[in-house]
């Protein structure tokens, strides 16, 4: 049988990997190893964005699968009609509460009143379900439109994956390379749930799919802690790196709220410094730990590790 997904954010870093994610034939779905049946994409952009196949073509490479369909999210017929006869939305839009609350909202009014019968909103985090109030704009949001999600005539899924592996060796300060040093707050042995990109995206797809997925498929590439990440960067290196306390999660949250104060970042900005500083206080208090780490319940797949990640940046730092 086939089914429609229609992907809104296609064209975005996340949202590219899940549609070729879906594309691709050699997924499972499910626990019971069967192959899936045919998939059909639309690609969802805001008005003015490339439509039809030539697009599609250029920008996933399957012209007869993928349709790209345009509408702003305050159009609400527009997005009906990009919505009739789809069998699940899969929402990988990015930004703050103009993009995470209230263009999603629009989306989901648009869904129901087109009859999808499922919704996979724009998560992909850590657990932001049991944060505490104030600690990270960015979980709130998202446990915002959950509320708006919840309260719903349709089937819910998100997707729970910890961080994304290479904050490790980007945006977040958590390993100083030239200085041999891994930094930690509270506990260097607090658990740190880690997933790709590419990782996410495939369970994403799968669990579009999966007509059985449950509210949260929880998901992590690599558990580690600050200890172990030292370790593994002295067997890599062959040099040793330290771990050093930077303070505890209570410091680094007050650190943060002072950096949102003083920040020139506009309000709209989706990664300022000091919403990375809130992602680390929602992980090293434990707060967003994932309690329910399903990593077989789309079959056996090789999960990309923090090793592996640390390992292909210093091979690209080599080579350069």
């Amino acid at each position: 049988m086939t089914t429609t997904v229609l992907v809104a954010g296609a064209t975005g870093d996340l949202g590219t990997r899940i549609v070729h994610a879906l594309l691709d034939d050699r997924s499972p779905v499910g626990g019971t190893g069967a192959n899936r049946g045919p998939v059909l994409v639309r690609a969802l952009s805001r008005s003015g964005g490339a439509a039809g196949s030539t697009g599609a073509a250029s920008a996933f490479g399957a012209p007869d699968r993928v349709r790209l369909v345009s509408a702003a999210y305050d159009d609400h017929d527009a997005l009906v009609r990009a919505l009739d006869g789809v069998d699940v939305v899969v929402s990988a839009v990015s930004g703050t509460r103009s993009v995470i609350v209230d263009a999603q909202s629009a989306l989901l009014r648009a869904a129901v009143d087109a009859g999808v019968p499922r919704f996979l909103p724009s998560d992909y985090s850590a657990d932001y379900r049991s944060i505490t109030p104030g600690t990270n704009r960015n979980f709130e949001l998202r446990r915002e439109f959950t509320a708006v999600l919840d309260a719903a005539p349709v089937r819910a899924t998100s997707v729970l994956n910890g961080a994304f592996t290479d904050m490790l060796t980007g945006q977040a300060p958590m390993i100083l390379f030239d200085r041999r040093r891994v930094l930690y707050w509270s506990s260097a042995d607090q658990v740190l749930d880690f997933t790709t990109k590419d990782d996410t995206a495939r369970v994403t797809a799968l669990a579009a799919l999966d007509p059985d997925a449950p509210r949260v498929v929880e998901v992590a590439g690599d558990r580690v802690t600050a200890r172990s990440v030292a370790d593994t960067l002295s067997q890599l290196t062959g040099t040793h790196f330290r771990t050093q306390w930077a303070g505890t999660a209570s410091t680094l949250s007050a650190m943060a709220r002072i950096g949102r104060r003083v920040s020139s970042a506009p309000d709209d900005e989706p990664f300022p410094a000091w919403q990375g500083m809130q992602y680390f206080v929602s992980m090293f208090s434990g707060e967003a730990t994932l309690h329910h780490v399903r990593n077989d319940r789309y079959g056996p797949h090789r999960w990309t590790t923090v090793r592996d990640v640390l390992a292909a940046h210093l091979a690209a730092d080599t080579a350069a």
